[in-house]
């Protein structure tokens, strides 16, 4: 019903059910990224992430790394703290280190306790200033 009304929040759950096979729905991840990608074209910044982690994945659909990093960047520009983290784990992992830090460093200051830890991991790795680590720290709440 809310899913025919046009409500992101109500596609974005179905989405959810259909991609995890929840509540009694066969698992169905062709359905789940329909419903998704719905939800993501009418804001849903959980939509976005959830859409980024499948193409980043590429687990239950095939790897597409251009369309995982547009969904993850759209979620975290709508404030998504964990696709603001694995934005930065990206960069961190092809050795963009400087990038992994802005992006960390954004959700850190969000609250995010998983970034937090990265640019803690960063600093007791020589790969962050002491001076970034300690911005985070009085950033992070």
């Amino acid at each position: 019903k809310r899913v025919d009304a046009g409500d992101p929040v109500a596609m974005w759950h179905l989405g959810n059910h259909y991609s995890y096979g929840l509540h009694g729905l066969e698992k169905d991840v062709t359905r789940a990224i329909e419903l998704y990608e719905r939800a993501a074209v009418l804001g849903s910044k959980h939509a976005q992430m959830n859409l980024g982690c499948l193409y980043h994945v590429g687990a239950d659909v095939e790897q597409d790394t251009a369309k995982a990093l547009r969904h993850l960047e759209a979620a975290a520009v709508k404030g998504d703290t964990l696709a603001r983290c694995k934005l930065g784990n990206i960069e961190a992992n092809a050795g963009n280190y400087d990038l992994a830090l802005q992006h960390y460093m954004i959700a850190a200051k969000m609250g995010d306790q998983d970034s937090l830890h990265n640019i803690k991991s960063m600093f007791m790795n020589g790969l962050v200033t002491k001076a970034d680590y300690a911005e985070a720290l009085r950033g992070h709440h």
